[in-house]
């Protein structure tokens, strides 16, 4: 019974043995062929590093302000009797804009113009009877102050209807009107704004390090929300005295043309203080580097050999330092060289020394000023 025992656990031991020996050798089987198996290319983007000429530029942003504009208002308190521009229209200096209503001085200076032709005729008399001695000097002297009092009264009265005339004081482009006709304005009351647009003002500051770069007659350049893609071209005309105490910045104005008036009063801008041109620039697509906490880095494309001595393109992994960026574009300060064939696209699929095949029918965004389409 023990015998019969011994040899049936026996038999089962081999067996486990002999399934254990053959799912053994299938393992090393298909770990051998895994290990001869290599993993197809990659299928990526290059382009070719080249030196480029860049306009460094200062980026800061500022705000507009009319070279000239008020808040046109009365000087004279009356009734409006006339109306004479549209809102949002151009004006000339000396145009009228509107009138007070005038009857009352119009009426003085007719009186005192009465008088004037009056004291006119009595000082011709006293001149003749003075000529003839029949009349004294001081008769003739009180005559002379009667006519010039009298001529006073009149520049009085033209100087007044004049004040009630309200014209525009500069060239410029007016506002949305505040006043109708028949009201009453007392003295002060706002009737429209006018604003100087061309040229316009654009004030910006820079920080205290960065004065060094700054000068009268500078270049700069500017764009805003809601003109499109234009940029406006202008040059530094202020430096300001002082640094300001609380973040070391300095203010800086800078004159804009501005012939089509597009640019208004107040608008946010942003401003770019031209730097000299710098040559050999070295800017590649920034869809080839990889960001990482140990060093970004970019994959060089060499020529390699396959295991089984094959020639192939292989990506290297290459550390660099970076710069300014542009666009789609970045600087590179360190690490590469013109000339160099680097990955664009396909970046983070890739490991060190890894096959790639290059398909450059499309490729990433490569341009200093993009586009994007409004959607």
């Amino acid at each position: 019974m023990l015998k019969r025992m011994l040899i049936m656990i026996g038999t089962v031991l081999l067996v486990f043995v002999a399934i254990g020996a053959y799912w053994y050798r299938g393992m090393q089987a298909k770990i051998a062929m895994f290990k001869s198996m290599t993993p197809p290319p990659t299928a990526v983007t290059t382009t070719v590093v080249k030196g480029r000429t860049w306009q460094p530029v200062l980026s800061t942003v500022g705000s507009l302000k009319a070279v000239n504009g008020v808040l046109v208002s009365t000087d004279l308190a009356g009734i409006v009797s006339e109306i004479a521009f549209e809102s949002g229209k151009p004006v000339k200096k000396g145009d009228l804009l509107i009138k007070l209503d005038t009857k009352t001085e119009e009426a003085q200076l007719q009186s005192a113009q009465a008088r004037l032709d009056l004291a006119r005729v009595s000082l011709e008399r006293k001149k003749d009877l003075l000529a003839k001695k029949a009349a004294s000097q001081a008769d003739y002297d009180a005559a002379q102050a009667e006519s010039r009092q009298a001529q006073a009264a009149v520049n009085e009265s033209l100087a007044t209807i004049a004040r009630k005339t309200v014209t525009a004081p500069f060239d410029g482009m007016l506002g949305i009107r505040q006043v109708n006709i028949g009201q009453y304005l007392s003295s002060g009351t706002a009737v429209v704004p006018l604003q100087s647009l061309d040229p316009i003002y654009v004030e910006f500051s820079i920080p205290q390090a960065d004065l060094s770069q700054i000068a009268l007659h500078k270049k700069i350049r500017l764009s805003a929300v809601g003109v499109g893609d234009r940029e406006f071209e202008g040059e530094i005309t202020a430096i300001n005295a002082l640094v300001d105490e609380t973040n070391r910045n300095i203010q800086i104005e800078a004159t804009v043309r501005n012939p089509e008036g597009q640019l208004r009063s107040g608008m946010f801008v942003k401003v770019e203080v031209l730097l000299p041109e710098k040559t050999g620039i070295l800017a590649i697509p920034a869809s080839s580097i990889n960001y990482a906490p140990y060093g970004d880095s970019v994959y060089v494309v060499k020529e390699g050999k396959t295991k089984d001595g094959k020639p192939e393109k292989q990506a290297v992994q290459q550390f660099i330092k970076v710069g300014p960026s542009r666009g789609d574009l970045i600087s590179i300060i360190k690490g590469l060289a013109e000339g160099d064939e680097i990955v664009t696209s396909g970046v983070f699929k890739l490991r060190p020394n890894a096959p790639v095949q290059i398909n450059n029918a499309v490729q990433p965004g490569n341009d200093e000023k993009p586009q994007p389409p409004d959607t």
